[in-house]
């Protein structure tokens, strides 16, 4: 399994705040501590993408709320992996169910989408269940009355996933496993547990899941690098020609794309969705003229906000089977995979848009055959 990591695309603008210290009478009994990587992932005229990942590095939480202030007026429009309140500039997110314990050292990631007007800045700080992040570590101890120095506080960690929570599938004998590489939106890596459910059911010595973004916690250890950039649209990532990097640092045989559904969202035209596939396509063919490309026709889009999402989808999703035919070739076939059918938003997504426990079952079940034959 390769080993890189790349926080932000090139472009993006990252904040790193480490945590922080308040009186001692607060957690008498606790040492407390974080750090903060907020990364604003993709920007256009009046919203934004941002992504942003939360590491406790203090005694274990079971229970964890960031909160922060916007500067310029920005508000969240949505929010993935976490529940959001806003009241002002002031804006709190706290854990969901399935990611709610903080292990010491461990990490929480979120993404959301947003508007602005006039200007987007980061903020300025953050604070973790009531700790201001600044870098330092509150020890669970008072400092020794010894007349040696204290320590300097550590650095902020890294923000990727923990060992535990990735794996490298052993290598077989010959060529070695086919890579691949899993390229979305939210829906593929925020966090995208229907990639560790369909791992699960492949031969590890068979597949090498690849990607510049690592895996996320989902409960199990998981070959977990991929491409799924929470609030990105497909139409962007054709436009700025960002998909070749990402190629060229993984260099996968197969790409499974979930991808549009941030398109559909903006009320972008099915056939503009398209074009940028289409673009993507070709750039696949450059880096791998073999390349094996598996395109989903995405699931449902239900969010409350957006009473139009739903047929957008489904009008995407009627043109995808013959773009895809029309582009496909003996050395490089589009498979397309149904991704859509029988997908309940009540039953299968959290908040209309992301997959739930039972929607990341469907859609591990839905890729697998494909998969399957495409390493065959």
């Amino acid at each position: 399994m390769h080993q890189r990591r790349l926080a932000v695309l090139a472009g993006a603008s990252v904040l790193a705040l480490a945590a922080g210290s308040l009186s001692l009478a607060t957690r008498a009994n606790a040492a407390a501590g974080c750090s903060v990587s907020y990364a604003v992932s993709s920007q256009w005229p009046g919203g934004f993408g941002a992504a942003v990942t939360v590491t406790n590095l203090g005694d274990p939480l079971t229970s964890w709320s960031l909160t922060w202030s916007f500067a310029a007026g920005q508000t969240i429009t949505q929010l993935w992996n976490g529940a959001v309140t806003q009241s002002g500039s002031a804006v709190t997110v706290r854990n969901v169910a399935w990611n709610a314990g903080l292990a010491s050292g461990g990490t929480a990631s979120f993404g959301f989408n947003g508007s602005w007007t006039g200007s987007n800045p980061v903020p300025a700080s953050f604070s973790l269940n009531g700790m201001v992040c600044t870098g330092g570590v509150v020890p669970s101890a008072p400092p020794s009355t010894s007349a040696s120095p204290s320590p300097s506080p550590s650095a902020s960690p890294s923000t990727s996933v923990s060992p535990s929570t990735s794996v490298s599938p052993s290598q077989p004998s010959g060529d070695g496993p086919t890579k691949i590489m899993a390229l979305g939106d939210s829906i593929t890596g925020s966090p995208g547990c229907w990639r560790a459910l369909l791992w699960q059911k492949l031969p590890a010595a068979e597949v090498d899941f690849v990607g510049t973004l690592p895996g996320q916690g989902c409960g199990f250890a998981y070959d977990g690098e991929n491409e799924g950039h929470g609030g990105y649209l497909v139409t962007n990532v054709a436009n700025q020609d960002l998909l070749p990097g990402w190629l060229s640092a993984t260099d996968p045989d197969v790409v499974m794309m979930h991808f549009g559904t941030n398109d559909a969202w903006s009320n972008i035209p099915a056939a503009t969705i398209l074009a940028a596939y289409t673009k993507l396509v070709g750039q696949m063919r450059a880096a791998n003229p073999n390349m094996k490309i598996l395109v989903a026709q995405i699931i449902p889009l239900n969010p409350p906000t957006c009473a139009d999402c739903g047929q957008r989808v489904v009008t995407l999703n009627a043109a995808i089977p013959a773009w895809a035919a029309s582009l496909s070739t003996a050395a490089s076939p589009i498979t397309v995979v149904d991704q859509w059918t029988g997908f309940d938003t009540a039953a299968d997504t959290y908040d209309g848009v992301h997959p739930d426990d039972d929607g990341n079952i469907k859609i591990a079940d839905r890729w697998y055959p494909a998969v399957v034959a495409a390493i065959s």
